[in-house]
């Protein structure tokens, strides 16, 4: 569980194609701390760290997730937002995330309103609500 609040901007150094996967590293001010298994959203997307190596750490993207994310558009140099998973005991910022992603919307259109802006998104036909 997250709570949507941005901890640090990453930085994707490599991608690598293993089989049907996406392996991806990362560098950022939290990297050193993350540990093998953790649950870390990477731009809303839950990834579970498979490697930490000094300021940078693994993590795999399966099929699945390619599929219904823009993980698969990633390049190297692109800057992710990371948030570690919540802590029971700490305060709660944000809101309660799952970080588990059904399907990608598109934005269709972005309007200013008295000082804020009102986004527009279309889901898949799938996803839309009743």
């Amino acid at each position: 569980m997250f709570t949507g609040i941005i901890e640090c901007m990453g930085r994707v150094e490599a991608l690598t194609a293993n089989q049907s996967n996406l392996e991806i590293r990362i560098s950022s001010e939290i990297s050193r701390e993350l540990r093998v298994d953790q649950s870390v959203s990477h731009d809303g997307v839950c990834l579970t760290v498979t490697a930490v190596e000094e300021d940078t750490h693994i993590v795999t993207a399966v099929q699945e997730t390619l599929s219904v994310t823009t993980l698969s558009q990633w390049k190297v140099g692109d800057t992710v937002n990371l948030e570690r998973a919540l802590k029971i005991g700490e305060y709660l910022d944000g809101h309660f995330v799952q970080g588990h992603i059904d399907a990608v919307a598109r934005c269709v259109s972005i309007r200013q309103e008295g000082g804020s802006l009102r986004i527009k998104f279309e889901y898949p036909e799938q996803h839309q609500a009743l």
